[in-house]
């Protein structure tokens, strides 16, 4: 589902997408008709509007994160402030994604998003390279990723990339069981909600640029 304020933005995001084989828009709307909308429809995913006049996006997120059966919600922006990144991120966002996305990263990043990889667009990532001694989740984030063994700091690194846990093993010559339970144990050591929490502290760390290093 495409939420905006603005009918030209929603009918162009849900061309771009319904022309993807494998992902169906199932509905677009404003932000007053999200609830509705989400209830009626119950997408896996919601492209998220974070600047709108009727209602705001990090309101509407708050209220779909509450939902019993909530849905991956990846926030829609023309601006990649770090303001806005942290209060997404800390309040469960699976993404965060700028308007001008090109549509074949656009279709790739709804994908991950709906496998719980989560996705930033590039843009963010760099923006995140330059503030890294900033933290999310509201503890010390580079205390956190220093508590992990080696082998978590690598699955850390991976999630950075945005690899699924099939993916994260392929690299690491383990079992996506032997991941999932990696993965957990980071995530609860790093003290984040999500995977796209963990990648944004990956980042900041540096490990996606240990991982990619020859």
């Amino acid at each position: 589902m495409v939420v905006d304020d603005e009918a030209l933005i929603r009918s162009g995001l849900a061309m771009i997408l319904n022309s993807a084989p494998d992902i169906e828009v199932v509905g677009t709307c404003s932000g007053t008709e999200t609830m509705s909308a989400v209830r009626t429809h119950r997408p896996h995913v919601v492209l998220l509007d974070i600047r709108m006049p009727d209602v705001d996006g990090l309101t509407l997120l708050r209220r779909l994160r509450a939902l019993p059966d909530s849905p991956y919600v990846a926030m829609l922006t023309t601006f990649d402030t770090d303001e806005y990144l942290d209060q997404a991120l800390t309040m469960g966002a699976s993404g965060f994604l700028l308007k001008d996305t090109d549509p074949d990263i656009l279709a790739s990043s709804v994908r991950a998003v709906a496998t719980g990889a989560g996705c930033l667009s590039t843009p963010v990532l760099r923006r995140l390279r330059d503030n890294r001694t900033r933290t999310v989740g509201g503890g010390s984030g580079s205390a956190a990723v220093d508590s992990l063994t080696v082998r978590e700091r690598q699955v850390l690194g991976h999630l950075g990339q945005g690899l699924s846990n099939v993916e994260i093993g392929a690299r690491m010559h383990l079992g996506a069981a032997t991941v999932k339970d990696y993965v957990s144990a980071v995530l609860t050591k790093l003290g984040v909600a999500n995977r796209i929490q963990a990648a944004v502290l990956a980042e900041r760390a540096g490990l996606i640029e240990d991982i990619q290093a020859p």
